[in-house]
């Protein structure tokens, strides 16, 4: 695996199929990503955006830059070469080039390697995977009979879990890129709140289609909505709370009304973000207020 992330070096993102890798393109990750599976192209595409993505969020905040210039990413320009990338990597990792290379850079390759592994390892264990789409042919009549009603009515009910698990998604990058920015701070609260908004509509939707279609994954009902990703630490009492405040498809201005009072969870959500530490220790050389 590492020797096959080292490979994509030599030229860079984006990954071409003469550069990608069985090993990388057979990943759990890649393959439940790809529009279609079965085609090489199409797991490349995905592997090029897995990347990218990786690199975008890259755990060490000392060698981020880093990690991105060696493949291609800003700080580096299209078409540099490796000897070119590699020299700027070091500049960005405050090394001389000839110690980063030695010492450095393969360490940044394993890492690489291991977060695309965890990342397999998370598709592997997750209990279900969001719906593969492809373009429609002609429309698709669903016959007057109680089977193909029972299978419309599940392909509908999970289409609005994924959609609602998605929107969760969005508003969650939201914040976190707002908080990067270094954003006005109602800017950040005001997303935080869609964010809770959008998470507990998820969560309201996963116990419905839970209990509904899939009552033996009943207990994986806030493993469904972590893909969405991290939120801040809640009680089962807050999570509880907030959600039955989303049920019922309310719009933002009903939950936020319904939850008006409520500013010990506020501050729980909001402040979870806003004082989130840094993760510590990855480095390879050697880391609110009222909901409205």
């Amino acid at each position: 695996m590492v020797a096959a992330v080292g490979r994509l070096l030599r030229r860079g993102l984006p990954v071409t199929p003469a550069t990608a890798d069985a090993a990388l393109l057979d990943l759990r990750g890649i393959v439940a990503r790809a529009a279609d599976p079965a085609d090489e192209a199409s797991r490349t595409a995905a592997l090029d955006g897995t990347l990218r993505g990786l690199l975008a969020r890259f755990p060490d905040t000392r060698y981020a830059s880093a990690a991105r210039a060696l493949f291609g990413l800003p700080p580096a320009e299209p078409g540099q070469n490796l000897t070119i990338r590699r020299n700027l990597a070091a500049e960005q990792a405050g090394h001389e080039s000839h110690h980063f290379r030695k010492r450095v850079e393969p360490k940044l390759i394993e890492k690489i390697a291991w977060e695309l592994l965890a990342d397999a390892e998370r598709f592997t264990r997750s209990a279900m995977i969001a719906p593969r789409l492809a373009p429609a042919t002609g429309r698709l009549p669903v016959e007057a009979d109680p089977f193909a009603w029972e299978v419309a009515e599940h392909e509908e009910q999970l289409s609005r879990l994924w959609s609602a698990i998605y929107a969760a998604r969005a508003e969650l990058l939201a914040v976190e890129r707002l908080i990067s920015l270094q954003a006005d701070r109602k800017d950040i609260l005001r997303t935080a709140v869609t964010a809770a908004w959008r998470w507990a509509a998820a969560r309201a939707e996963a116990i419905s289609y839970t209990t509904a279609f899939a009552p033996d994954l009943g207990s994986s009902v806030d493993d469904l909505v972590a893909l969405a990703g991290w939120t801040p630490a809640l009680t089962s009492a807050q999570a509880s709370r907030l959600t039955e405040a989303a049920t019922g498809g309310a719009s933002r201005e009903q939950f936020v009304a319904a939850l008006h009072a409520e500013t010990g969870l506020g501050n729980a959500w909001t402040h979870g973000f806003l004082a989130r530490p840094t993760s510590p220790g990855n480095t390879p050389d050697e880391q609110n207020g009222h909901l409205s």
